[in-house]
């Protein structure tokens, strides 16, 4: 049997890069995928294709997770086209990196809004439905960066950093109901965006394993933790960074 079989899963900012990575994971292990794009419509359809050419219910949402009212009406609608959500990732993130003092406020805003607010918001939403299933595993994607910071990204590291605290707490008030709250915290992932790095051999030789990891092996850690594999796990930052901050 499939280690996600029957279960539905919701994972936001889904069409590329780790969260792609997450759908497809899931899909291959048995789950119903529902997923959001914002930016990226193309690959997003692109995505629900790839799917359901697999044979798997699939459905990609426009929908911003930052936006309080539209994570509301996205776990509606999701309610509605799936009958339940049993896994909610919350994966959408955005960079915008400098210096503290060059910062501008919109730039700490938009990270905040986007990387925080949006777990929140999806978080909030989702309670009633699991709490009424007495059922449900959410994951929240936060990074090494919330745990040990990084020069330059004072923004990003805090609405990491407040991801670990909102799990954590998530976690405590909630495991009463039977609805597990964990977060993943990948390290140097290889990614389009991290291609583009000056200092990559840097980071690299940081790490033990002395590589970068790729977004399956996140991928498989949130397929750990969205299954019944992990049932008695609740309130975890799993680290997977190649022993980077070991």
């Amino acid at each position: 049997m499939k280690l996600l079989e029957n279960k539905v899963a919701l994972i936001t900012g889904a069409s590329k890069g780790i969260g792609k990575a997450i759908a497809e994971k899931f899909a291959e292990q048995g789950a119903k995928v529902a997923f959001t794009y914002l930016s990226s419509v193309e690959k997003g359809q692109a995505l629900e294709n790839e799917l359901k050419s697999k044979g798997v219910e699939a459905k990609g949402y426009r929908s911003d997770a930052s936006d309080y009212k539209q994570a509301e009406e996205l776990v509606n609608q999701v309610l509605a086209d799936f009958g339940k959500i049993d896994i909610l990732v919350n994966n959408a993130g955005v960079t915008q990196d400098g210096l503290l003092m060059r910062m501008t406020e919109e730039q700490w805003d938009k990270v905040i809004n986007i990387n925080l607010k949006s777990v929140f918001n999806l978080t909030k939403a989702i309670l009633k439905p699991m709490m009424k299933a007495k059922y449900g595993s959410i994951i929240n994607i936060t990074s090494v960066v919330g745990i040990r910071g990084n020069a330059g990204q004072a923004n990003y590291a805090s609405s990491k950093a407040g991801i670990i605290g909102f799990t954590k707490s998530v976690a405590l008030e909630l495991g009463s109901r039977n609805i597990r709250s964990n977060a993943v915290a990948p390290g140097f992932i290889e990614t389009d965006m991290t291609d583009e790095l000056a200092n990559k051999a840097e980071w690299l030789n940081q790490i033990p394993l002395k590589r970068g990891g790729n977004p399956q092996e996140v991928a498989d850690a949130c397929v750990f933790l969205g299954s019944d594999m992990s049932s008695y796990i609740t309130g975890q930052v799993l680290q997977v960074d190649g022993g980077m901050l070991t």
